[in-house]
């Protein structure tokens, strides 16, 4: 609750987003759409990339881990590059959504026409031809199979399976879990989180004293979080022990 309050008094006390001044600098890359410039917290907006620990299959249809890669690729083609990101609004995470160009280059056009998110059609248009050319082109997730990383998050076991890989039977169990094994997908996730006997889902943070008694491994309620914040907002409480 006093987080949502302090949310609310700092919008409040910013100025009107048509005058909010440009976000400018070198960017850290903590997923295919979020990052960092500065103190700022930057949600690039009209785009869905894959989460951290999002898995799809390729195109013999084996597992790998997609919210990883297109982490790493944004973070490789933007490596050193001048970011100027245009605000549009605030969202409920506090997160400053954003239209950022890198190097001249619209980042969020790129990132949909290499195929490492899609268009949020939610939100914006945008970038819907873009999603239609990575489609066309097999390129990023779409040479395999995937599940939109919206419907991921909220575990839809109904949504359609994307991308030119036919996928096999089972295809959704695989596509729905989190890259759960016994290694993170990523050295920035390290927090844990399960599903406890009550249907709560609960996080450990690397201190916790469960941590090393709670196995990681590819079921529904397991999953990998890199922040407090990302595993808040999936619904999860910390662990009171």
């Amino acid at each position: 609750m006093l987080r949502k309050i302090l949310i609310a008094l700092s919008l409040l006390a910013l100025p009107s987003l048509a005058q909010a001044a440009d976000i400018t600098g070198t960017a850290k890359v903590r997923a295919g759409d979020t990052v960092v410039i500065g103190n700022t917290r930057i949600r690039l907006g009209g785009i869905d990339a894959p989460a951290i620990d999002q898995l799809c299959l390729n195109t013999k249809t084996e597992r790998w881990t997609c919210g990883v890669a297109a982490r790493d690729e944004l973070a490789k083609y933007a490596d050193g590059k001048n970011w100027v990101c245009h605000t549009r609004s605030i969202d409920r995470r506090g997160r400053t959504v954003a239209r950022c160009e890198v190097g001249g280059e619209d980042i969020q056009k790129w990132l949909v026409r290499s195929g490492w998110a899609l268009a949020y059609t939610r939100m914006s248009h945008d970038y819907e031809a873009d999603e239609k050319a990575a489609r066309e082109a097999k390129a990023g997730m779409w040479q395999g199979a995937f599940i939109a990383p919206w419907d991921w998050r909220v575990r839809n076991k109904k949504t359609a399976i994307l991308g030119a890989t036919k996928p096999p039977d089972g295809a959704h169990a695989v596509l729905l879990a989190s890259a759960s094994g016994p290694v993170a997908p990523s050295p920035d996730c390290t927090i844990k989180g399960n599903v406890n006997s009550a249907g709560e889902c609960i996080f450990h943070q690397p201190t916790s004293r469960w941590y090393t008694q709670i196995k990681m491994k590819i079921s529904k309620g397991t999953r990998w979080f890199c922040s407090v914040e990302e595993a808040e907002a999936a619904g999860c409480r910390e662990t009171k022990r």
